[in-house]
């Protein structure tokens, strides 16, 4: 009997009647958790010092908050526009503080890149897992309440519920904790009636859960998290990594500027082949050392994804992304060897045969399944042991020649259902993404699967037909630095401080290596910094390691492609140099040198000598202008004034971090004459009109100087 609440404190009260004072409770990362029952909770321990809590979750969202009074004007009302009134996690506002109590813990499994540097409690209680892992591991924390957003929709059995953004963790711990069925643990979901409604793995009955909290105040904004500018670096490292990916193959990318630009690369490759090429050839100057592909995707893409992000979806839309999987195995093969197609037609019903998947004489079991995946039509029932076609009966025989002409007749023109084109774990991402998932029809949701990460990011529960699936795999994710032996660093620094986690990219780089034919892909920005404090990514080497030098692969950076799968150590770091910033290249060769890894004799390749950000902007320079390379390929919630005022003041920031330059630029601007009355449109949305500051007046006549600068002022 699943219990209805219509407040968060109350379904705390039942929870503590019937569990009592020691709470270890589980949520999922990023849009799956309910806030107002998390922030319940948090607020009955923060109130009671009985109450022992410990939270246990991950990418816990939090809305941007300015660093200055100027930045405060212009994203003022950009937060209000974007995250409307959504309500802050009360645990995140107390550790950011300092002040969460004694009695409540909370461990994250991963932050949001560089959120939580310097912040003790968080530092300390971070508990570093594989994704795949993380339902074992709260389970054996002793997770005893499970917390869920969900969608909800009437059916004719009843409330049906949806996992929606977030069944990557949550069906295995609530399916595990039923089988054992215990009485110390309670699940309980949270209605909000615009999260999108996901059919398929996502779609549970309500009764799956103890509690059902539905409550019109708690219809918050959900967070979505904006499109971000896409750099030039950018789109040149995802240019050459959408080269390494294959028709018929299986794609999975990341969330950020990086994954935007990937699927926005391989959407160009699609839809203009010409223009895709001539730009990576613009950019390719290196042997890569590796096969790549071009050319349109005829049989298109399957993704298999731990995070479903906006890019995929315009993928789809794009008709990139549309190679259907089943979860049959002989069916798969038999697509994956040209065998079939997704006709049903006299070859596919010969094939089943042939497999044993359609036996000759049909019993309910069988005619059920046959039906389930569109082999044999809808109309078609068993009568006393004999077959019934839309009034007609025939011979229980599917050799018989009438009775598989009937059959054929009345399926003239189906095809195959419930192929998937993507499963994902769970997805987070812009409000026009929710809305379009919101939009979906039956088949737009029979195409997606929302599913568990046990799913998506292994290979374990079914490895020959997730082989089958997963054909030509590219697992496509970005690190932060890659020393000369090509390990590489993405969740953590080398004194400990962890800037994000490990999240699924050590799962999906161990599989490229189980999969037969498939590729790790990690792209790596090469520089940090800027100025004096510009630093390469490519290291010679580094304290800490999330992806081991074992298991190196495909490492791309804006200046070209290393494969460095199955390369000897020497092989590995001529490689490495070659797609690394050119200013850094010789110290890196220095050191491989002095430390034996190279031969005294070993150069630069000359073709690798000038990898400069000036050389990759000059090559991409035409595609930018002509807009095959938006600062925002799929849009962006800001107003053109907004999104000029935020790349002006980006710059000025910047400017901020080197003094030299700084005074320069400072000295320049007023010197210089700016018009206050054609600037005023963009002064005036940041109050800046009428500075009441020195350090607001001299911003004031740099922005009017940048305005100036890129054409948007005239001069005086």
């Amino acid at each position: 009997m699943t219990e209805r609440f219509a407040t968060a404190e109350a379904c705390v009260d039942y929870t503590i009647a019937r569990l009592g004072k020691t709470l270890r409770l589980g949520a999922p990362l990023g849009l799956g958790k309910p806030v107002q029952l998390m922030n319940a909770f948090f607020r009955r321990a923060e109130q009671d010092p009985e109450i022992d809590l410990h939270i246990y979750t991950a990418l816990s969202l939090e809305v941007p908050k300015p660093a200055s009074h100027i930045e405060a004007e212009l994203a003022g009302p950009i937060v209000e526009r974007i995250f409307g009134n959504y309500e802050p996690l009360a645990y995140m506002e107390a550790q950011r503080s300092g002040n969460l109590p004694n009695n409540i813990q909370v461990s994250e499994l991963y932050f949001k890149a560089g959120s939580m540097k310097g912040i003790p409690t968080a530092q300390q209680q971070y508990i570093s897992s594989n994704y795949t892992h993380i339902a074992r591991d709260m389970m054996a924390a002793g997770v005893n309440v499970l917390l869920q957003l969900v969608a909800a929709r009437e059916t004719a059995d009843g409330l049906s519920l949806s996992l929606s953004c977030n069944p990557d963790v949550a069906l295995d711990v609530i399916h595990t904790k039923r089988a054992e069925a215990g009485e110390d643990f309670l699940c309980f979901a949270q209605v909000h009636d615009d999260l999108p409604f996901m059919r398929n793995d996502a779609e549970v009955p309500a009764t799956l859960f103890d509690g059902l909290v539905d409550n019109p105040a708690y219809q918050r904004t959900l967070f979505a998290v904006p499109n971000a500018s896409v750099p030039t670096a950018d789109y040149a490292t995802a240019l050459h990594a959408s080269s390494l990916v294959v028709d018929g193959g299986t794609l999975q990318i990341g969330i950020g500027s990086l994954g935007d630009a990937v699927a926005h690369a391989l959407i160009l490759r699609h839809q203009q082949p010409a223009a895709w090429r001539d730009a990576v050839d613009r950019l390719s100057r290196i042997d890569s050392g590796c096969h790549t592909d071009e050319g349109p995707f005829e049989q298109g893409l399957y993704v298999s994804t731990e995070m479903f992000v906006n890019g995929m979806l315009h993928l789809m839309e794009a008709g990139v992304v549309k190679r259907r999987v089943y979860d049959l195995l002989a069916l798969q093969r038999g697509l994956n060897d040209g065998l079939i197609t997704e006709a049903v037609d006299e070859r596919l019903l010969a094939y089943a045969r042939q497999c044993a998947l359609l036996p000759a004489q049909l019993d309910a079991d069988s005619l059920a399944a046959l039906q389930y995946w569109g082999i044999l039509p809808d109309t078609l029932c068993l009568i006393d042991g004999a077959l019934s076609l839309d009034g007609v009966t025939l011979t229980n025989n599917t050799d018989d020649p009438d009775t598989r002409a009937a059959l054929l007749q009345a399926s003239e023109g189906r095809q195959l259902r419930h192929g998937r084109v993507l499963h994902g774990g769970f997805f987070l991402g812009p409000r026009d993404f929710y809305q379009k998932l919101r939009d979906l029809d039956d088949d737009g949701q029979e195409r997606i699967c929302m599913t568990s990460v046990l799913r998506t990011n292994q290979l374990l529960l079914d490895y020959p037909l997730y082989c089958a699936q997963r054909q030509h795999a590219r697992f496509i994710n970005t690190g932060m630095m890659v020393s000369l032996s090509g390990a590489v660093t993405s969740d953590a620094l080398e004194d400990g401080t962890v800037i994000s986690g490990v999240g699924g990219q050590y799962n999906f780089v161990a599989m490229a290596h189980d999969l037969p034919g498939a590729r790790s892909v990690l792209c790596i920005r090469s520089t940090r910094g800027k100025g004096k404090a510009l630093r390469s990514n490519v290291v010679t080497h580094y304290g800490h390691t999330t992806i081991p030098r074992h298991l190196r692969d495909i490492i791309v950076t804006e200046y070209g492609i290393a494969d460095l799968r199955g390369q000897t150590d020497a092989e590995v770091i001529r490689r490495l140099i070659a797609i690394a910033d050119s200013r850094f290249q010789q110290e890196l060769a220095d050191w491989a040198i002095e430390h034996g890894k190279l031969p005294a004799d070993y150069e630069i390749p000359a073709a690798a000598r000038n990898n400069t950000p000036y050389r990759v902007a000059k090559a991409l320079s035409s595609h930018i202008a002509d807009g095959r390379l938006p600062a925002y390929p799929f849009g962006t919630d800001l107003t053109p004034e907004e999104l000029t005022l935020s790349a002006s003041l980006r710059r000025i920031k910047a400017l901020s971090d080197e003094p030299a330059s700084f005074l320069r630029e400072v000295l320049r601007a007023l010197l210089h004459r700016g018009d206050k009355e054609a600037a005023r449109p963009w002064l005036e949305r940041i109050h800046l009109m009428h500075p009441d500051s020195s350090r607001d007046f001299i911003v004031q006549q740099l922005l009017m100087l940048e305005l100036e600068e890129h054409g948007l002022l005239k001069v005086r």
